[in-house]
C-alpha cells in the first residue's frame, strides 16, 4: 500500500486512502469479503481466523480512515464498529473501571445521559460542563477521562482540543474527541494532542444515509488493544458490505464537504438578517461566538446550521413548507435535511430550535427553498 504522507491534497488523499497496491487483473477497491471462519489448518496463526475478530474489508477501510484522521502518523490504529454508539461505548467502557472518574459535556450528543446512567451503574463517577469557554476545566482534576465533543451537537459550540488535551495530560487523564461534525477534513483531533479520535461514519464521512457505522482511530498501542478487545467481547462489528461501501463513499468526502460547508455557510449568511430566526449558529460564520477558537484549529466548520424559530408551531410549519429538505434526523447527507430537535427530548433547546444539516444541493436552490418557506410558515 502506497503512504500518501502528508504532502498531498485532501481530495487526493480521500480518493486513495486505504487502496491495496495496484495488482494486475485485480479491482483497485476490492470487493466485500464475506466470511464467519476462513480456512486455518494447523495452529491458529496469522490476520484471519474468526469472522467476529477480523475482515479484510473492514481492514481497508481501517487503513482509510487512520490515513485521514493521522496522515503521516506511524504508530496509529483506527478500528470500525457497527455505529458511532458502538464505538463511543468502546472507548468508555474500556478505559474505565469502578472508581474512576470521567467529564462529559453537559451540551453534547442527547445519548450521553444514558451512557451516563450506565457508567454510574458500574460506579464510574461522572462529571459534567458545557463545551463553551473550555468549561470542562474546571471539573477535570483527578478524571481518568475527558471526553470533547466540539463543535458540540446540536449547540454547535466550541472548545479548545489543544489546550484541554495538555490540561489532561497534565494530570495523567486521557482525551476523547467525538471528531463525527467535523470529520477529519475539519480537524483532527490526535495532532491537537488527543488520546482518541471518535466518529459515527453514519454522518458526513459516508455521507448518503444509508450506512450505519462508527470508529475510534487512536496512537496509544495499549489502549487501542483495550479497545479492540472490547468490540471483540461486545460483537460490535460492522458488516462487511457496510464497510464496503463506507469505503467507496470516502473517495468523494473532499467533494461533498466542501460544496456542504461553502453552502452552509451561504444558508447561515442568508439567515443572519431574518427577523424570525433566533440563537443562529455556525462556527464559520465570523461574529459566531465559537468562530476564534474553530479557525484555530478547523480547517472546515461542517454542514450543520442551527437556529430558533418562535415557536413550536412555526417550526413545524417551517419543515412541513420545505421542499428540497426532508424532515428527518441524523446529518451530513448529500440531500439537505431539518428537524425540530426538540421532539426527541434529552437536549437543552427551545420548543422551535432547528438542526438544519446542508446537502449538495445547488446553494441558491437551498437557500430560496428555506427563505420561501420562512415567508409560508408566517401566514
Amino acid at each position: 500500500m502506497t503512504d500518501l504522507g502528508t504532502g498531498v491534497g485532501d481530495g487526493t488523499r480521500a480518493v486513495r486512502a486505504g487502496l491495496p497496491d495496484p495488482v494486475k487483473h485485480e479491482p483497485a477497491l476490492p470487493g466485500p469479503v464475506f466470511a464467519a471462519h476462513y480456512h486455518l489448518p494447523g495452529e491458529a496463526t496469522g490476520p484471519y481466523t474468526y469472522g467476529r475478530d477480523e475482515n479484510p474489508t473492514w481492514n481497508g477501510l481501517e487503513r482509510a480512515i487512520g490515513e485521514l484522521e493521522a496522515p503521516g502518523q506511524d504508530g496509529v490504529e483506527t478500528l470500525v464498529f457497527a455505529s458511532g454508539m458502538a464505538a463511543i461505548s468502546a472507548v468508555l467502557f474500556s478505559q474505565l473501571r469502578a472508581g474512576d472518574a470521567v467529564v462529559l459535556p453537559s451540551d453534547g450528543y442527547q445519548v450521553l445521559p444514558l451512557i451516563r446512567a450506565q457508567l454510574e451503574a458500574y460506579d464510574i463517577k461522572v462529571r459534567t460542563a458545557p463545551t463553551s469557554g473550555d468549561s470542562q476545566l474546571e471539573v477535570l482534576d483527578g478524571a481518568k477521562l475527558l471526553w470533547l465533543e466540539t463543535p458540540s451537537n446540536p449547540g454547535l459550540d466550541v472548545c479548545d482540543i489543544r489546550r484541554l488535551s495538555e490540561a489532561a495530560r497534565a494530570r495523567g487523564c486521557l482525551v476523547a474527541v467525538d471528531n463525527t461534525l467535523a470529520t477529519p477534513l475539519g480537524q483532527r483531533p490526535l495532532e491537537l494532542g488527543a488520546d482518541f479520535a471518535v466518529a459515527s461514519g453514519t454522518k458526513q464521512l459516508t455521507g448518503h444515509g444509508d450506512i450505519l457505522l462508527g470508529y475510534v482511530t487512536g496512537g496509544d498501542a495499549s489502549a487501542m488493544a483495550a479497545v479492540r478487545r472490547w468490540r471483540k467481547i461486545a460483537g460490535a462489528i460492522p458488516g462487511p458490505m457496510e464497510a464496503w461501501l463506507a469505503h467507496r463513499s470516502i473517495a468523494t468526502l473532499q467533494l461533498r464537504v466542501d460544496r456542504q460547508n461553502a453552502t452552509a455557510l451561504a444558508l447561515a449568511e442568508a439567515l443572519r438578517g431574518r427577523d424570525e430566526v433566533t440563537g443562529l449558529r455556525y462556527p464559520g460564520l465570523p461574529d459566531d461566538p465559537s468562530y476564534k477558537i474553530a479557525s484555530q484549529q478547523m480547517r472546515r466548520y461542517g454542514c450543520v446550521v442551527s437556529f430558533s424559530l418562535p415557536t413550536r408551531a412555526r417550526a413545524e410549519r417551517f419543515l412541513e413548507a420545505l421542499r428540497l429538505v426532508d424532515d428527518a434526523t441524523s446529518f451530513g447527507g448529500v440531500r439537505s435535511t431539518a428537524e425540530r430537535r426538540g421532539r426527541w427530548g434529552g437536549d437543552a433547546v427551545g420548543e422551535g430550535f432547528i438542526r438544519f444539516s446542508v446537502g449538495a444541493e445547488d446553494p441558491e436552490d437551498l437557500v430560496a427553498d428555506v427563505l420561501r418557506a420562512l415567508e409560508e410558515s408566517a401566514r
